[in-house]
C-alpha cells in the first residue's frame, strides 16, 4: 500500500491557501501523507513538514535523500505518514481513497484528541486542508 499521495498545482495552491499565516513562500508541495501532512521542498533543496495536525511547519530534512531515507524506516513513517493508522483505514475498516482524497477524522484530534482509527473517515484533500489551517489559524490568534 503506497502510504503517500501527490495532487495538482491547483489542488495544493486551494489546500494551503488557508494556511497564510505559516511562511510557506518559496516552499513547493511535493506530495502528502494520506492524511493531508505536506511535504514541501525549499529552493536551497532542504525539505519542510506541514503537520495539519500540529499546526505547524518544521524543517525536517537538508535534502530530497535525508527525507527518503527516514520515510523508508518504520519509525518514519510511523511519525510521518501514520502508516499504521492508514493501514487500518485500509484494511481494518475498508476506506478506500479516490484521486482528490485523503483521510481525516471526524471530529479532528485537536477537539477530541483521540486518533482511534474507528473515527477516520475519507474526505477531500482540499476541504480537509482548508478546514484545518483555518481551525489552527483561529486557535492561534486566541486570546490566552
Amino acid at each position: 500500500m503506497e502510504l503517500t499521495k501527490q495532487f495538482s498545482e491547483q489542488q495544493y495552491a486551494a489546500a494551503l491557501e488557508s494556511w497564510a499565516w505559516l511562511d510557506l513562500d518559496g516552499k513547493a508541495p511535493r506530495f502528502t501523507s494520506l492524511f493531508g501532512d505536506v511535504f514541501l521542498e525549499s529552493a536551497d533543496g532542504a525539505w519542510w513538514f506541514l503537520d495539519t495536525f500540529e499546526g505547524q511547519l518544521v524543517r525536517g530534512w537538508n535534502s530530497r535523500a535525508d527525507l527518503t531515507a527516514e520515510l523508508d524506516t518504520e519509525g518514519g513513517q510511523d511519525r510521518y505518514l501514520l502508516g499504521p493508522l492508514a493501514m487500518g483505514a485500509y484494511h481494518r475498516r475498508g476506506l478506500q481513497l479516490d484521486a482528490s482524497q485523503i483521510y481525516a477524522y471526524a471530529p479532528p484530534p485537536i477537539i477530541t484528541g483521540s486518533f482511534d482509527v474507528d473515527r477516520i473517515e475519507v474526505f477531500g484533500f482540499v476541504a480537509v486542508l482548508t478546514a484545518a489551517g483555518q481551525l489552527h489559524g483561529q486557535l492561534r490568534n486566541e486570546p490566552s
